[in-house]
């Protein structure tokens, strides 16, 4: 049976940085080691919320160190989320490195902010860091604090919490007052840089606003190509199906491996399971109005000490990474494996845009997905957003806890979108990967937002999420430089953002993919105008009439990752 150690836990110990500021950390220590391999936390939140994780690790021989990061905490200094751990990472490791109790082996642990300084930390190129195990890392650019360069205003909630040296929880979970707010200025049309004064603070909300899309100042807080390159030793990344952070986490999983020697790819896994953001850390069978299958719920925190173990103790490598790629599939409620997120999905299949006629402004309006490529030479379906209607945003204050599973009859497009169909499935298949969608269109404003959404329906007209992405129209070529569109121009908008999705579809299912103009209480709105969007408002907005195309001059299509069951 393996040995359980008693703990001694330090409290307030004290780390220096480079300019004088000093951190606080908390340490735990197995008390019969006199040298241990030691596992480190960088966090925001306070280093009290991980006590039970330190006595975990420690009793498993481990030393765990839990720092407050710069600013938070009982550490010293300012706080300038994102902008300052590349440094302070760099000499909380070379600390660690020079501590008697530390056996010159060090690994790195925790989610979001903290799987952020995890990447962060690769970049001082200490030699003692021997693993990190990032889990739903945030990417300043990618998903912090926009997705695809548009905003979602839980930054303010998050701002909120982090808000000067201790956690704020009930003031960024006062979900009343931020709908208030936010719905104040979205049925007033206020201007989206009206929100830090409306929400009561204005530093760091006003620099990130600065930056409305990817650029040198979001790429400084992030490792460089040659940084990722130069990374050979084991990581184990970690993110959900639903979780917010997906882009980022599976960003910097693509950016290492795809720069990276074929020795360092091959150290590089990636566990993805039906979760959401905090499920990554501890699974939960329901997640959104969903329930997964016993499998689902696996000890995170045993697998990561087999990991640790296997890296830093010669153990060996958990069972339960059988290849690099570890993913579930909700509806055969099973653990599928891959040698590379390119195997997954491999096959795909292609749904065609159809339609006989939509009518403009209707509530709902149905066009098909069918596998069969058009042979009619052009047809168009189109819809109207007008950034004034408010329609959206009052049945959003309506709605329940349940996002990712819905009847039919909800979700009224308010004549803003189009929806298309598949026939049901006359056999069973699975949908594992990344969908793509292109899609045909013409605009008569300079700009607008896009969503795409990606559902199936059940036998019993269950409407269950799978996959979304949205686009800025005036960043559909890049995401780093903005560039407005010509009225009247048919141009192929490419959706290849969508997240990861993986599901087993029973025959007799449906698919259906919803193409809209966000026009959402929670999200950043487009006034469909040629000037700073957080600077819009009710003067700026424009009625955006939205063509789409498709046919055999314009071939729209929907592109999902399949296998066959049988």
């Amino acid at each position: 049976m393996e040995e359980r150690h008693h703990i001694r836990i330090e409290v307030g110990g004290r780390i220096p940085l480079r300019d004088g500021v000093k951190l606080s950390a908390i340490i735990f220590k197995p008390t019969k080691i006199d040298r241990a391999p030691t596992i480190l936390t960088m966090t925001p939140y306070g280093a009290d919320r991980y006590v039970k994780t330190g006595d975990f690790f420690a009793r498993h021989g481990y030393v765990f160190v839990i720092a407050d990061v710069r600013g938070r905490g009982n550490s010293e200094g300012t706080f300038r989320a994102l902008a300052q751990e590349k440094d302070d990472v760099a000499d909380v490791i070379e600390w660690i490195a020079d501590q008697p109790w530390c056996s010159s082996e060090l690994g790195m642990w925790g989610g979001s902010y903290a799987g952020f300084s995890q990447w962060a930390a690769i970049r001082c190129g200490n030699e003692i860091l021997k693993t990190i195990v990032p889990v739903a890392s945030a990417f300043p650019g990618i998903d912090v604090p926009f997705w695809r360069n548009i905003i979602n205003l839980y930054e303010f909630q998050w701002q909120a919490l982090t808000h000067g040296v201790t956690d704020n929880p009930n003031l960024a979970g006062f979900s009343d007052y931020w709908k208030q707010i936010f719905w104040y200025r979205y049925e007033n049309n206020l201007p989206f840089s009206s929100l830090p004064e409306l929400a009561g603070y204005s530093e760091m909300p006003v620099e990130w606003m600065q930056h409305p899309c990817r650029d040198d100042y979001w790429d400084e807080m992030v490792p460089t190509d040659a940084e990722f390159s130069s990374v050979d030793m084991p990581i184990l990344s970690i993110t959900g199906h639903y979780d917010a952070d997906q882009a980022g986490a599976l960003e910097y999983f693509q950016r290492h491996t795809g720069l990276s020697s074929r020795s360092a790819q091959a150290k590089h896994y990636l566990l993805i399971g039906p979760w959401d953001h905090a499920g990554t850390r501890n699974p939960r069978r329901e997640v959104g109005g969903l329930t997964f299958g016993e499998a689902s719920q696996i000890d995170l925190n045993e697998l990561q000490l087999q990991w640790f173990d296997w890296v830093m103790k010669d153990g060996v490598k958990p069972q339960f990474l059988r290849d690099r790629i570890t993913y579930y599939v909700a509806g055969s409620e099973q653990w599928r494996y891959a040698s590379s997120l390119a195997e997954v999905g491999a096959d795909r299949e292609k749904q065609y845009l159809s339609s006989n006629s939509i009518k403009t402004n209707a509530v709902r309006r149905y066009g098909q997905l069918t596998q069969r490529a058009p042979r009619y030479s052009s047809r168009i379906d189109q819809y109207h957003y007008d950034p004034l209607d408010t329609r959206q945003g009052h049945w959003e204050l309506t709605l329940g806890p349940n996002y990712l599973s819905e009847e039919s009859r909800t979700d009224p497009l308010f004549g803003n979108g189009v929806v298309y169909e598949s026939d049901p499935f006359d056999e069973s298949l699975e949908i594992a990967g990344f969908p793509r969608c292109i899609v045909w269109m013409s605009l008569n404003v300079p700009d607008t937002d896009f969503e795409v959404i990606l559902s199936v329906i059940d036998a019993d007209n269950q409407i269950v999420l799978l996959s979304r992405d949205m686009q800025r129209a005036r960043y559909r070529k890049s995401l780093r430089e903005a560039e407005f569109v010509h009225p009247g121009t048919i141009e192929a908008y490419k959706f290849t953002g969508f997240t990861f999705v993986g599901r087993f579809l029973h025959k007799g299912c449906r698919l259906r993919l919803t193409l809209r103009s966000p026009n959402s209480i929670y999200i950043q709105k487009n006034y469909n105008n040629a000037s700073e969007v957080i600077h819009e408002g009710s003067a700026d907005a424009r009625l955006a009439e939205i063509t789409i195309f498709h046919g055999q001059d314009y071939p729209s299509y929907l592109e999902v990752p399949v296998n066959k069951c049988n």
